[in-house]
C-alpha cells in the first residue's frame, strides 16, 4: 500500500482551516486508502516562544481531536512525534545533507524572520532547520505520499531534493515522496483578513473558527466575514477574495464546487447563512466525540501508546540503514 504521513502542529487550537485543508482528507481518504500515519509534531512547537505547559495541554487536545474527527486507530497510526526518537536522530543526519542556503530560501522562514527583525529581535535556529526536521519526520517512515495544504508545499520540495541528494551521495536509503492536496479549500483563509491563512497559532480573532467555538459562536463569526466591494456573488479568488473563501469553505463542507455555487446565491447574506450552517453541522459530529473522548483519557492514552510502538517499528530500520550509509559505526 501507498504509505502517507502527515502532522500538526500544537501551537494553537486547531482551526476550521486544519479540519478542511488537512484533517478531513485523512479521515475520509488517506487512512482508507493507505497505509498511513498522523503525528502530533510537538518538537515544532518549539522553534518559538511557548509556555511548555500549554504545549503539553494542546498536544493531548490536538490528538484527541484528530480522533475525534474520524481517524481510527485501526485504519491508520495517531502518535505523538517527540514520543519515536527516531525523528531526532534523524534531523541531524539530514541537517548534514541540507544547506543553509537551502534553509534561508523558506519562504515560512524568511516571513518570520522579517517580522522578529522590525520588532528588533531574533528567531530561534530551530525555527531555520525546522524544514530538515519535517524532511525527518516524513523520511523515517519510508513516506510516498504527504498530504499537505499550499502552504507547506515547499518543505515538501525540500524533502524531496535532500531524500535525492543522500541517496546519490551515500547509496539509496530514502524513499522520495511527493505532496498531495485537496481539490477545495487546500488553503482556508481568515475570515476578516481573506488575503490571509486561518491559521491556529494567531491565537485569537473573530476571522479564525476553531473546532471547538460554540455554533453560536461560528455563526456569528462567518456572519461578520469581511466580503467584498460589489453585490454580486461571484466566485474570484483574486478580485473577489473575501466571497471566493465564504464559497470555497461551503463548498468543502458540502462537496460541492466553489464556482458552481456562486451562480445559486443572489446576496452576501444568504451565502453567509448558508455557510454559517454548514459549518455548525460539519463541526457538530467531532465536538460530540471530543467531548466523549475528553472523558476517557485512558483511551486517548493508550491509542498514542500503540501508535508509539507501530511508529518505532516502522523508523528505526529505516534510520539505522540511514546512520550506516552516511558513515556512522553502529553501535
Amino acid at each position: 500500500m501507498t504509505r502517507v504521513f502527515s502532522g500538526v502542529k500544537p501551537t494553537g487550537h486547531l482551526t476550521l482551516g486544519n479540519y478542511l485543508g488537512a484533517v478531513q482528507r485523512w479521515v475520509d481518504v488517506d487512512q482508507r486508502q493507505s497505509d498511513a500515519l498522523f503525528c502530533v509534531v510537538d518538537l515544532h512547537a518549539l522553534t518559538v516562544d511557548h509556555d511548555p505547559a500549554r504545549v503539553r495541554r494542546l498536544t493531548r487536545q490536538a490528538a484527541t481531536l484528530l480522533l475525534a474527527a474520524g481517524l481510527d486507530p485501526e485504519l491508520c497510526t495517531v502518535f505523538v512525534q517527540s514520543h519515536v526518537d527516531e525523528h531526532a536522530r534523524l534531523s541531524y543526519v539530514m541537517e548534514c545533507v541540507a544547506t543553509d542556503g537551502e534553509m534561508r530560501r523558506m519562504v515560512q522562514y524568511k516571513e518570520k524572520a522579517a517580522r522578529e527583525r522590525e520588532r528588533g529581535g531574533s528567531v530561534r535556529l530551530s525555527l531555520l532547520t525546522y524544514p530538515v526536521l519535517m524532511a525527518a519526520d516524513i523520511l523515517a517512515y519510508g513516506t510516498d505520499e504527504v498530504p499537505v495544504g499550499d502552504d507547506q508545499t515547499q518543505h515538501v520540495e525540500l524533502t524531496r531534493d535532500l531524500a535525492v541528494r543522500f541517496n546519490q551521495r551515500y547509496g539509496h536509503t530514502f524513499v522520495v515522496p511527493r505532496a498531495t492536496r485537496p481539490g477545495v479549500a487546500a488553503r482556508v483563509m481568515n475570515l476578516q483578513e481573506p488575503t490571509s491563512k486561518m491559521g491556529k497559532s494567531d491565537d485569537a480573532g473573530p476571522g479564525i473558527v476553531y473546532l471547538l467555538d460554540e455554533p453560536d459562536v461560528v455563526r456569528k463569526k462567518v456572519m461578520r466575514a469581511v466580503t467584498d466591494s460589489g453585490a454580486e456573488v461571484v466566485y474570484d479568488r483574486e478580485a473577489r477574495p473575501g466571497v471566493a473563501n465564504l464559497l470555497e469553505i461551503l463548498a468543502a463542507c458540502g462537496g460541492g464546487n466553489p464556482a458552481d455555487l456562486s451562480g445559486v446565491y443572489e446576496s452576501y447574506g444568504t451565502l453567509k447563512k448558508d455557510t454559517a450552517e454548514a459549518v455548525v453541522e460539519l463541526l457538530r459530529p467531532v465536538q460530540e466525540r471530543h467531548k466523549a473522548l475528553c472523558a476517557d483519557p485512558a483511551y486517548v492514552e493508550g491509542v498514542l501508546r500503540d501508535g508509539t510502538e507501530k511508529a518505532r517499528e516502522m523508523a528505526k530500520p529505516m534510520v539505522d540503514s540511514a546512520y550506516r550509509a552516511i558513515g556512522l559505526l553502529p553501535a
